[in-house]
């Protein structure tokens, strides 16, 4: 069965998805750009309604789609922004334009019903908001840190927290540890962000502000762009560094572990993060405890119709606790990474065909 993916075609995600169609003897996707799909809905359509899979991958890394997201965002001049490394925008419009985009991708699917969808839209705007998806989780019993709504300010913020209280500060919808503070009464603050002439950037290091004016900036930046805020829950050590996991259910089933480690809280390999020993920390956890957590992923990931699902779990000191921390709609690039031969996406290419529709339905 035929894939289309809509990406950026110059991406690792593209080239990966791409090198595992021809290890598991499909042929090559067609790949249409965010870019041209952002100009002209109608670039999707150049294939009949009749079945394939289409797969919607990341826009992320490629600065002139970031710019038509701002301007389907309502952003009055997108083209001031020049590229900068770690450039940060106008996160918010950005998503609006997303979510403007997935509108029209919706359009498309109705116009071609045979389409196997393989991460509906649906389910990829909500996963882009973790104020969402916390408070959805939460009602539902999945373990998760406890979220503080309705702060807006220092001083609410300031007024919530006890002496020994911290709180993540999440852009609500970010990723990959993207405007993201760590907060306690008073300051100091660890945060992924820093305020140069040139405007906000995501650095790839984690900074400690002391600074309140600084801090003032910082907090002030994230509340007005919208940002999920949530106590800090401990995180246990493994080999004297603190570490979450990404766990990467496909077809609603937990297939693969990736095990992050670093010296602060804030786990993200591309911010100094390296992957731990997988069965050591197995070796650790009671079984009944890996279990459990598993079991909690299972939950989340069955909500959702993806195919994927990428969720972010902490184990709490001694290992019996755990914490969905949030989920990601593209949470599967881990190049190197394989089980049974095959890796992340030759494993999802393995599922997809169990949602192939029949020759009588289709």
């Amino acid at each position: 069965m035929k894939h289309l993916i809509l990406g950026n075609p110059e991406g690792n995600r593209v080239a990966f998805f791409q090198q595992a169609l021809e290890r598991q003897g499909e042929p090559p996707a067609r790949v249409v750009a965010w870019l041209d799909f952002l100009r002209d809905p109608t670039a999707l359509e150049q294939e009949p309604d009749a079945p394939l899979f289409l797969r919607l991958d990341a826009t992320g890394k490629n600065f002139d789609v970031e710019r038509a997201l701002l301007r389907r965002g309502g952003h009055p001049d997108p083209d001031r922004f020049r590229e900068q490394r770690g450039l940060i925008t106008d996160p918010r419009r950005a998503h609006d334009g997303f979510l403007s985009a997935l509108r029209d991708v919706d359009t498309v699917l109705a116009r071609r019903p045979s389409w196997v969808m393989l991460n509906p839209v649906a389910d990829v705007a909500e996963l882009f908001d973790k104020r969402i998806t916390s408070a959805r989780w939460a009602a539902l019993g999945v373990p998760v840190p406890e979220a503080l709504h309705g702060i807006t300010t220092r001083a609410q913020l300031d007024a919530a927290l006890g002496d020994d209280d911290r709180v993540f500060i999440k852009l609500s919808c970010g990723s990959s540890a993207g405007c993201l503070a760590v907060y306690a009464r008073g300051g100091p603050m660890h945060t992924t962000i820093e305020q140069t002439d040139d405007g906000w950037f995501n650095t790839r290091q984690v900074q400690l502000v002391r600074d309140a004016r600084r801090i003032d900036a910082l907090l002030g930046f994230l509340f007005a762009q919208g940002s999920q805020v949530e106590r800090a829950v401990s995180k246990a050590k493994l080999d004297g560094a603190f570490f979450d996991c990404r766990v990467l259910c496909i077809d609603a089933e937990p297939q693969f572990v990736v095990v992050r480690q670093n010296r602060h809280p804030i786990t993200n390999i591309h911010l100094g993060g390296w992957r731990g020993d997988l069965e050591k920390l197995k070796s650790l956890v009671p079984p009944d405890a890996w279990q459990a957590a598993m079991h909690t992923c299972r939950t989340v990931a069955r909500l959702y119709r993806a195919l994927h699902v990428g969720i972010d779990l902490l184990f709490e000191p001694g290992f019996t606790g755990h914490r969905v921390l949030e989920a990601n709609a593209f949470g599967d690039l881990f190049p190197g990474l394989e089980r049974d031969g095959m890796n992340m996406y030759e494993w999802e290419i393995r599922a997809a065909r169990s949602r192939m529709p029949s020759p009588n339905t289709a």
